[in-house]
């Protein structure tokens, strides 16, 4: 079921909006009509998986219960519209859906997300799937428990979506899945407004929260039992702007490195262009920040880069990544690629595998590029598909093959793994990471669950590692 959040003490906590959605939760505690069982799927990124700890929390908080299956007497689809599958997988469901509700009238569907900010998507759902009960976005999440109970007491679809944030609310239930590692958000949008990306359209314009309560819900969590932290943001190198009293990221950083009970620190996302030397200094100076960086490339030609609107070109970019290595020796780079953006040639594309091979990343997310209506680049010329697949499968390629190759150097070594997990294709195999983000498969109990614990290296593929315990092999 996961770990409902304690209750940090924010500075905000007494505000009006925080004690009525906490009044609501009470009163449907107690509601006859509230649902005895819900069923939430979530898509997306990393926000939209935090997003769903907090709508989980507040409805078990009220006395449901999750289940696994479709079935439920709520079913919440927590959308993501940044590809176009994502959209169409959406609507499968729906359909799906349609045939289940018709034997379970009583069945409540709602939508949220990043994909219920889109006017076009707002329009289809009106007209095309009246079964859904609730929409609401991603300003307002904060109103779950008043939604829910409007949507309890009405027959008629609830559309509730604001075009900006009015407030940022703390002090509801949110529910982790993990009792020794937890997502914070540092701050909410993105003001880049890359060609490609609907997030600053669906998000809205940056909103920092005030570091004092991110620190009161870290120290929380590290009372809970938390030792891991991810720090979350679309842009976490420009948190601190629009504070009334701006702070850096690299200082916030600093703050939550005294944390008590706090082993290791993490965050996403960086953009290039704002990435300071501060940052690169606290990331070699901070013991508890692990040595892993996720630095989105997208594309290694300027042309390109220029056309997706990114403010840095290649020079920049190798000379950041010189810097981290400088600074953190044998720190761990990962990435962001687009392959196929609108006017791609092969000869940007190749801009690109240098960049690849001269960085030797440890990992990526890799795309095909997906028009999304409502951007500038869904309006450029596009790529031949047939093209764009064929890059696709020989960047894929280079990644596997440097992969493999970084992962070689861990063979034999000891590394510290946070086991996180058994193994999905192995029960008596555990699965964890290092401070490096490598993935590690080991033999293991249960026991050592969310524990740390010292592995040596005796297996490599591109993608993971695979050890045993050094206490077992001493």
């Amino acid at each position: 079921m996961g770990t409902i959040n304690p209750r940090p003490v924010y500075d905000n906590e007494g505000t009006e909006e925080a004690i009525r959605q906490r009044k609501i939760i009470e009163d449907l505690k107690t509601n006859p009509k509230r649902p005895k069982s819900f069923f939430l799927s979530t898509m997306g990124c990393q926000m939209n998986a935090r997003d769903s700890e907090k709508l989980r929390g507040i409805l078990l908080s009220i006395g449901a219960e999750e289940t696994a299956e479709e079935k439920a007497d709520l079913v919440i689809y927590n959308t993501c519209c940044i590809r176009e599958n994502a959209e169409q997988k959406v609507y499968g469901r729906l359909g799906y859906l349609k045939s289940v509700k018709r034997k379970n009238p009583g069945m409540k569907i709602a939508l949220c997300g990043c994909m219920m900010q889109e006017d076009a998507v707002i329009e289809k759902i009106r007209k095309s799937y009246p079964e859904v009960d609730l929409i609401f976005g991603t300003y307002n999440l904060y109103k779950f428990p008043e939604l829910l109970e409007t949507v309890l007491e009405s027959d008629s679809q609830i559309i509730d979506i604001w075009d900006k944030q009015k407030e940022i609310v703390e002090d509801l239930p949110s529910v982790r899945k993990s009792s020794f590692k937890a997502s914070v958000n540092i701050m909410y949008g993105c003001d880049n407004f890359c060609t490609y990306c609907i997030v600053p359209y669906v998000r809205g314009r940056e909103r920092s929260r005030k570091p004092e309560n991110i620190l009161a819900e870290i120290k929380s969590l590290a009372q809970s039992g938390v030792r891991e932290i991810q720090l979350l943001g679309q842009n976490v190198n420009s948190y601190g702007k629009g504070l009334e009293n701006p702070i850096s990221f690299a200082k916030l950083l600093e703050m939550v490195q005294q944390v008590d009970g706090i082993e290791r620190i993490r965050f996403m996302t960086s953009h290039p262009k704002d990435l300071s030397d501060e940052l690169i200094e606290a990331m070699g100076s901070l013991s508890k920040v692990c040595p892993h960086f996720h630095l989105p490339l997208q594309s290694g030609s300027d042309r390109l880069l220029k056309a997706m609107n990114r403010h840095y070109d290649q020079q920049k970019y190798l000379d950041i990544v010189r810097k981290l290595k400088e600074t953190v020796p044998g720190i761990s780079l990962t990435t962001d690629i687009i392959v196929g953006f609108p006017t791609e040639t092969r000869e940007d594309f190749l801009e690109t595998l240098k960049v690849v091979r001269e960085v030797r990343f440890d990992g990526a997310f890799t795309f095909i590029y997906s028009p999304r209506i409502g951007t500038p680049a869904a309006r450029m010329e596009q790529v031949p598909e047939e093209d764009a697949k064929k890059n696709f499968s020989e960047l894929l390629k280079v990644l596997e093959e440097i992969g493999e190759e970084n992962n070689r150097q861990w063979l034999g070594k000891p590394v510290e793994v946070l086991a996180e997990e058994h193994s999905k294709n192995d029960p008596s195999m555990l699965t964890g990471r290092t401070a490096h983000n490598q993935l590690v498969h080991f033999v293991g109990g249960s026991r050592l669950i969310g524990q740390m614990v010292e592995v040596i290296i005796t297996e490599t593929t591109p993608f993971y590692l695979i050890g045993k315990q050094k206490n077992l092999l001493d």
